[in-house]
């Protein structure tokens, strides 16, 4: 007779456990609409330009070889980036931010408050971290059991920890964040090109349908409705695209604009900020001929990321508030974690970062200070 366990029989048909999975297969399906649509308007669009108005409508030669090559191209770049933004998984945080089965046991054990945050702290003094909770604690996933890096949040749809979240968009059932926000970008520039290009080349014939200059074919109101469409996905395109592009100037994500992060010291909306150029050179990389192509480029590892506040005051009390005490003098390198090469560098080259040797010195021994190392309160 053999040993062991036998694996446990399928929930009946009726149990609560199976109806959850039912009833969570068919939310995964649902997500999945929206996506439907814009692909359905994207065919729509496809058909009613290139065969209705440009080789049934159109009748100069010379005019359609422009029309279709351009349209062809807009129509590539804009599919190319919305299929990256979509299936390109979001990124989580790296091993290093796990907590070991000790401290999770240690978590487990302790009762919250003090001694929870005590094992935080113990976890999280080797982490290149900065930013706090409202209250001055470590940032902690107890859904993914993780130290949260910096910039990183838990999505509910997803239930998992995205690294740079930006937000959950419904219109590419995907979370945007570090590993797709070029992606992004680059599907709301593109696809906003796309509908203005077909606005512009349709503008003509969509005021003929109206003064009766068309004939009256099947092709006058996909010249008309495509008018519309374009039109209206401009002006909402244009917008959210705007909106974006103010995001990257400023290195913030939707989710900052909403609440600033909080560091050790205080709470600063720019703290990320490093300039226009750099905060660029974040999201595009430093190499251009791959700005403009949706294939991943962005700076950094998702985990860390420089900060502006290179010169903080150690000794400054941290409240709950993120406010400022009275600063003194005697100014000590913040933050004191290493940084990825391709991050550290945007910090380069910039007369006001740049340090002699008698402050390089200071930095060591600022280094050594216990103040620089993982604060004691919460």
């Amino acid at each position: 007779m053999r040993c062991g366990k036998m694996a446990a029989p399928p929930p009946p048909a009726g149990a609560p456990g199976a109806w959850g999975g039912v009833r969570r297969r068919c939310q995964r399906l649902l997500y999945w609409v929206p996506v439907l649509f814009i692909s359905s308007i994207l065919c729509w669009s496809y058909y009613a330009y290139v065969t209705q108005l440009c080789l049934l409508t159109m009748t100069n030669i010379g005019e359609k070889v422009v029309c279709l090559v351009a349209y062809h191209i807009f129509f590539m770049l804009f599919v190319w980036s919305y299929w990256k933004t979509i299936f390109t998984l979001p990124m989580n945080p790296s091993k290093e931010f796990h907590l070991s089965y000790s401290d999770k046991e240690s978590l487990e054990r302790e009762p919250r408050g003090e001694s929870q945050q005590e094992v935080l702290r113990r976890a999280a003094k080797d982490l290149p971290i900065y930013t706090r909770t409202m209250s001055g604690a470590i940032r902690y996933c107890d859904r993914c059991h993780l130290v949260k890096p910096d910039r990183c949040h838990h999505c509910s749809v997803c239930d998992k920890c995205i690294l740079k979240m930006d937000h959950h968009c419904p219109w590419v059932n995907n979370c945007v964040g570090f590993s797709n926000y070029k992606f992004f970008l680059l599907f709301l520039a593109y696809s906003l090109l796309y509908c203005l290009f077909i606005a512009a080349t349709d503008l003509q014939y969509f005021i003929k349908f109206w003064t009766n200059g068309l004939p009256d074919t099947q092709a006058k109101f996909h010249i008309m409705f495509l008018f519309f469409a374009a039109a209206m996905f401009s002006v909402s395109l244009s917008s959210l695209f705007g909106y974006h592009c103010w995001l990257v100037s400023k290195n913030k994500s939707t989710l900052e604009v909403f609440r600033a992060p909080i560091f050790r010291h205080r709470t600063d909306k720019n703290g990320f900020s490093l300039g226009f150029s750099k905060n660029l050179r974040q999201v595009f990389g430093d190499e251009k001929k791959y700005w403009l192509v949706p294939v991943f480029s962005s700076l950094g590892d998702g985990c860390s990321f420089p900060t502006c506040l290179v010169n903080q005051d150690p000794e400054q009390a941290s409240t709950p508030g993120g406010l400022n005490s009275t600063s003194k003098n005697e100014n000590h390198l913040f933050p004191a974690k290493p940084l990825r090469d391709s991050q550290s560098h945007l910090l380069m080259d910039t007369s006001s970062w740049s340090e002699t040797s008698a402050k390089a010195e200071n930095g060591k021994v600022g280094m050594s200070n216990p103040a620089l190392t993982m604060e004691n309160e919460t």
